[in-house]
């Protein structure tokens, strides 16, 4: 297998360094976060997408013909837990999607390197790795837009936690999902080729 671990190099030790780097500065930061015995941001914030307004403020210099607007950012300064849990709703799932989705690629390339490219353990993983991003990326973003819809709506008084606050605060995971999409037809390209190289070893 030593072809097929030189074709899934540098990809593989990148995927492997980040992920590392990652891991520990998550450890670290959960250390910290227990040695403060705090957790969460001190001062959470929030953005109002969805609202803008023209603004005149001297401090801003638009050229000739341009308008400068302003959006909204709503702060509470000494946050409550159910505060802070909203603020963690709104960031988190990324982060774990984004380690999840390193660590089931590390999985894969190393299982790629072990067991060659073209098997078929290695074409359920890459569809295992499709899969999660593709719905992975769908609940994340979901479940973020909602917390900081719920979070606007507590920091301001013309905000109400509603679908349409909802939709202004989503954004489609369109790269995620390409992603996802492309990963599924290449299992099922990867799935194929399998299929022909074993029936030429049965010939042969």
């Amino acid at each position: 297998m030593t072809e097929d671990r030189k074709m899934l190099e540098p990809m593989a030790t990148v995927v492997s360094i980040i992920l590392r780097t990652l891991l520990a500065l998550l450890t670290a930061g959960l250390v910290y976060s227990a040695v403060q015995g705090s957790w969460g941001d001190v001062i959470v914030c929030v953005t109002d997408d969805a609202t803008t307004s023209s603004t005149t403020t001297e401090a801003f210099a638009p050229e000739n013909g341009a308008q400068v607007d302003s959006i909204p950012r709503y702060c509470a300064e000494a946050p409550g837990a159910h505060l802070r849990l909203l603020n963690e709703l709104g960031e988190l799932p990324s982060t774990s999607l984004l380690i999840s989705g390193l660590f089931l690629l590390h999985r894969l390339l190393q299982g790629a390197a072990r067991d060659g490219v073209y098997t078929t353990r290695t074409a359920s993983r890459l569809r295992l790795l499709g899969w999660w991003l593709l719905v992975g990326s769908l609940v994340v973003e979901i479940t973020e837009a909602n917390a900081r819809a719920a979070l606007l709506a507590q920091l301001a008084q013309t905000a109400e936690f509603s679908a349409g606050t909802w939709l202004g605060l989503w954004t489609p995971p369109y790269l995620a999902a390409l992603t996802g999409l492309g990963l599924l037809t290449f299992a099922r390209i990867t799935r194929a080729g399998t299929s022909m190289r074993e029936d030429l070893e049965g010939v042969v």
